[in-house]
C-alpha cells in the first residue's frame, strides 16, 4: 500500500484508537457511603463521572456496617463514613492508603413532616404530643449517637428510651418520620436540604455544642487511578460547592 494510502487509513481509524485508549485507561470503582450522605454522593458521582471518564458504583449503609465489611474484606476502593473514628481505625490497621481527609461536616437537626409541630429550641421533646421519637441506632450511625448525647445533655435519653424507634443508619430513621411510623425523629438536616428545595415540615436545627461533631472523612482503600482520582476531587471546590449546597459545612 502506497504511503498516503497508509495516512487517510490512519486518519480514519485514530479517532477510534484514542478512544479505544481512554475507555482502557476508564476505571468502575466501588465507594462505601454514609446513608447520611445519599444526596450529595450521587451529585458528586455525576459530575465525577462526566469530567473524568470514570465510573462510580455507590453503596449506601451505616458506617459501622461498612467498616465490619471492610474488615471481613469488602471490595470497596473508597470508604466516605459519617464520622472519623472508623476511618481513624482503618488508618491505624493499616488498610488505608495514604491520609484520610474530611470531606464534610455534617448538621443533626430534629424534624417532622409537619409544619409548626417542631419548634425552634426543641421545646417539643419535653412535651406529651408524640408517641414515638426516631433515631439513628447509636451503635452504628454517628448521627445516632449524636442524638443521644443531645437527649442526655437535657436529661431526657431515659424517660424517652420507650419512646424511641431506632433505626439501622440515618436513612431508615428519616424513612420512619417521613412515613409517619413516628411523628418527629433525628435526622440529618442533608436528608432535608435539597438544593431549589422548600423544606417539607418544621425542625429545629441542633446547636453543635450539644453533641460531639460530626465530621465525616473519608479514606482511599485501594491504589487506583480512579480511586485516587475520585479520592483527590472530594478535596475540590467544584465538590465542596456541591457538598455545601445539600446541608454541610466544609473546611
Amino acid at each position: 500500500m502506497s504511503i498516503p494510502g497508509q495516512r487517510f487509513i490512519l486518519r480514519i481509524l485514530l479517532p477510534f484508537l484514542l478512544l479505544g485508549s481512554i475507555e482502557a485507561q476508564a476505571e468502575q470503582i466501588r465507594v462505601a457511603v454514609a446513608s447520611n450522605f445519599t444526596h450529595a454522593a450521587k451529585a458528586l458521582a455525576k459530575d465525577f463521572e462526566a469530567h473524568s471518564g470514570h465510573q462510580v458504583q455507590l453503596i449506601f449503609g451505616s458506617t459501622g456496617k461498612h467498616y465490619a465489611q471492610i474488615k471481613n474484606g469488602a471490595p470497596f476502593d473508597l470508604f466516605l463514613a459519617a464520622d472519623k473514628r472508623r476511618p481513624e481505625l482503618l488508618e491505624s490497621e493499616g488498610q488505608a492508603i495514604g491520609n484520610r481527609i474530611t470531606y464534610a461536616i455534617g448538621q443533626l437537626v430534629l424534624w417532622s413532616p409537619k409544619a409548626d409541630y417542631v419548634d425552634n429550641v426543641g421545646k417539643v421533646l419535653d412535651g406529651d404530643t408524640f408517641k414515638r421519637l426516631a433515631i439513628a441506632n447509636p451503635r452504628l450511625a454517628p448521627y445516632g449517637k449524636a442524638a443521644q448525647q443531645v437527649l442526655q445533655s437535657r436529661q431526657l435519653w431515659r424517660p424517652l428510651l420507650r419512646s424511641m424507634v431506632r433505626g439501622e443508619n440515618i436513612a431508615q430513621a428519616y424513612q420512619y418520620v417521613k412515613s409517619g411510623n413516628t411523628q418527629l425523629g433525628f435526622v440529618a438536616y442533608s436528608q432535608l436540604q435539597n438544593p431549589g428545595q422548600a423544606i417539607e415540615g418544621s425542625y429545629w436545627r441542633v446547636p453543635a455544642e450539644l453533641h460531639d461533631p460530626i465530621e465525616q472523612q473519608a479514606v482511599l482503600l485501594k491504589d487506583g487511578a480512579g480511586a485516587q482520582a475520585f479520592f483527590s476531587y472530594l478535596s475540590s471546590e467544584p465538590a465542596k460547592t456541591l457538598i455545601r449546597s445539600h446541608g454541610y459545612r466544609t473546611l
